[in-house]
């Protein structure tokens, strides 16, 4: 018992990210650097919409205003499925790889 909870503490967020890019299911620390990406991609598209707004070109504040409806829209359709079939833990996905050690008691 106390092996598995020293295993828990052990895993660092970027192994826990590595795992929920690799085995099935979404983990709560690559969830948290997806919304971050997110995040930073608002960011980055209210700048371009700042500068399309400077501009003066109208083409150009279509097309931001397009990749602003396309990621919102993305991150919207990304919390809608999550709500749907919610996050796995990081040792259920560490056991789909056959990362932890055999416990023979089980």
């Amino acid at each position: 018992m106390e092996k598995k909870e020293e295993k828990k503490s052990q895993i660092s967020s970027t192994e826990a990210v590595l795992l929920g890019a690799l085995a099935p299911g979404v983990n709560g620390p690559t969830w948290n650097t997806l919304r971050f990406a997110f995040l930073l991609l608002g960011l980055c598209l209210a700048f371009m919409l700042s500068v399309a707004f400077t501009s003066g070109q109208s083409m150009l504040l279509v097309h931001v205003g397009f990749l602003i409806i396309i990621a919102a829209s993305l991150f919207i359709l990304l919390n809608w499925f999550l709500d749907q079939t919610g996050l796995v833990q990081v040792e259920t996905q560490m056991k789909e790889l056959n990362l932890l050690p055999n416990d023979k008691t089980e």
